[in-house]
């Protein structure tokens, strides 16, 4: 981290030093900016705005023991590494890149506070969609392995929709948000291309999604989030056959949910929908955890369920069971046991039955 400042040091010094000597006013990076009149004064310009860069990161790794119908499977992997940094530029204005080195570049965007408050903050760039009470969160707050249910990955574009493809729950576009000044009620507009990471729209079409939040009390909050748009397919899909790839298709969604945390039970549950052209996909999910230890280790648990097809009746059904232990802020151990049965509408099963026993190391800093 130390390197990373020094060089960014390095690089705005020459910035600034440039500014100067073509005698323009370098501009109002930080909150309360100086007005140096040497070079002097340039480098504590830079070293103002270099304090205000922080760096983040984390890293998930571990290793997946899968017994199935047809044969077993193990296998170490590293789900994910991402740094990225965030920029105050004034007490409104901030930015921030985020690169995951298991992958790819997965965020970029600059925000804007509009008001004195935060009524309204305008967002431009690459960040994830507002759909579902899920999605937002990162994985290093959630209790599975897994990460999201299996609806939350089909619908926000994780990865399970192959009409979509991997887009890591994330998008292009813009959006306004905001809160009240008590912080009970939370909105989110969101206008996207639908297509996701690192990529310009399919078609002609935008993606509006919209999110609102309600906190009665501290320990409760309730979440309403929909989409409206059009799909662009990248490939075909078993789930939706009915569409080719290349193809525009109507894309809505729209769920409800609630997340309750207070000792000793944190809860949050989700009932989910889905329209891919003429198919409609629906499913439900409750997860939980409850310290044995409290900030130290914790009972996990999870019930799963979705239905990529309800004509068909593509139903899938995940259970989790597991434990997770805090040895530092914001760092753990998980060991979980993964039970998943995938059926057709007729009883037979199409991917069958398979059990996993999952552990992973999570560490993380800021």
């Amino acid at each position: 981290m130390t390197s990373f400042k020094t060089l960014a040091y390095i690089v705005c010094s020459t910035l600034a030093s440039s500014a100067y000597a073509a005698k323009d006013t370098p501009p109002s990076f930080a909150p309360s900016p100086k007005s140096p009149t040497s070079k002097q004064g340039a480098n504590e310009w830079v070293s103002e705005l270099v304090s205000n860069i922080h760096l983040h990161g984390y890293a998930q790794a571990g290793y997946t023991y899968t017994h199935g119908e047809a044969s077993d499977n193990n296998t170490f992997d590293l789900k994910r590494a991402l740094l990225w940094a965030d920029a105050q530029i004034t007490d409104r204005w901030s930015v921030l890149f985020m690169h995951d080195f298991s992958s790819v570049v997965q965020e970029f965007y600059t925000d804007y506070r509009l008001t004195n408050s935060k009524a309204l903050t305008i967002r431009f760039g690459q960040f994830k969609n507002g759909l579902t009470f899920e999605n937002p969160l990162s994985p290093t707050n959630q209790e599975t392995i897994d990460v999201y249910s299996e609806g939350v990955t089909y619908l926000t574009g994780c990865g399970s929709d192959p009409l979509l493809g991997v887009q890591y729950g994330r998008d292009l576009g813009i959006s306004l948000f905001g809160e009240t000044k008590n912080g009970k009620l939370r909105y989110e507009v969101d206008i996207m291309n639908g297509q996701g990471i690192n990529k310009r729209d399919g078609n002609t079409e935008k993606d509006i999604i919209g999110r609102l939040e309600w906190r009665p009390i501290k320990e409760l909050n309730f979440i309403a989030t929909g989409q409206i748009g059009h799909g662009h397919a990248v490939a075909t899909s078993l789930y939706n056959p009915t569409i080719h790839l290349g193809q525009n298709y109507k894309r809505n969604r729209w769920s409800v949910g609630f997340d309750y945390k207070s000792l000793p039970i944190n809860l949050h549950a989700e009932f989910l929908e889905g329209i891919d052209g003429k198919v409609i996909s629906r499913g439900a999910y409750i997860t939980g955890c409850v310290p044995i230890k409290r900030e130290v280790i914790d009972l996990v648990g999870s019930y799963d369920f979705f239905n990529f097809n309800t004509s068909l009746g593509m139903e899938q059904h995940k259970v989790v069971a597991g434990v997770q232990y805090w040895f530092y802020p914001k760092c753990r151990l998980q060991l979980q046991y993964v039970y998943k049965s995938a059926s057709l509408k007729n009883g037979t099963f199409k991917h069958g039955a398979n059990n996993a026993i999952m552990c992973q190391v999570q560490v993380r800093f800021n």
